[in-house]
């Protein structure tokens, strides 16, 4: 997944990216995902006068941790990619721009494009915050940590506003 950045400017080559990646480093030493499969890359990359496009899709499969309750939940993800990259500007037209707002360009200081690590950002940031097992999870019980979906615990439930913690027993006799 790499380019020489004025090559496919210049010819204006289009290129097409279906790759499988490993990403399961990306995630070690998360307990909250337990597995992932491979990273299905499926891009098309397009170089314009000064510029280049990359659109397409990831897909991949997950395996994470319901955020109730724990149990697996597995999950099939498709991502859309799209990004324009273009070479870096010299660094004293960078210093007279640097007022400006941010472009929608990346910009790439390097002769080639590698597509992995902006791949692997956009699958980092678009990872469930909470995946559920279902909508209606009970979770688990804060005091005994029993899955309430399985089974109901004795616990009590009864909440006391610890500053009416005195009062409870005024009435009791």
């Amino acid at each position: 997944m790499q380019f020489h950045i004025q090559e496919t400017m210049s010819k204006g080559l289009k290129t097409t990216v279906n790759e499988e990646l490993d990403v399961s480093d990306l995630f070690k030493g998360r307990q909250d995902v337990y597995r992932t499969g491979p990273l299905r890359v499926s891009l098309q990359v397009t170089g314009h006068e000064g510029f280049i496009e990359a659109d397409g899709e990831l897909a991949i499969d997950l395996e994470l941790a319901c955020s109730r309750c724990l149990d697996p939940v597995k999950e099939h993800t498709i991502i859309p990619f799209s990004e324009v990259f273009k070479p870096a500007s010299p660094s004293a037209e960078r210093d007279e721009n640097s007022d400006e707002e941010e472009s929608d360009f990346i910009e790439v200081d390097a002769e080639r494009l590698d597509l992995r690590p902006y791949v692997e950002e956009a699958l980092q940031l678009f990872m469930p915050f909470a995946p559920l097992c279902s909508n209606d999870c009970k979770g688990l019980c804060p005091t005994c940590g029993q899955n309430l979906n399985e089974h109901k615990c004795s616990c009590s439930t009864e909440k006391i506003d610890v500053r009416f913690a005195a009062l409870k027993d005024l009435f009791k006799e």
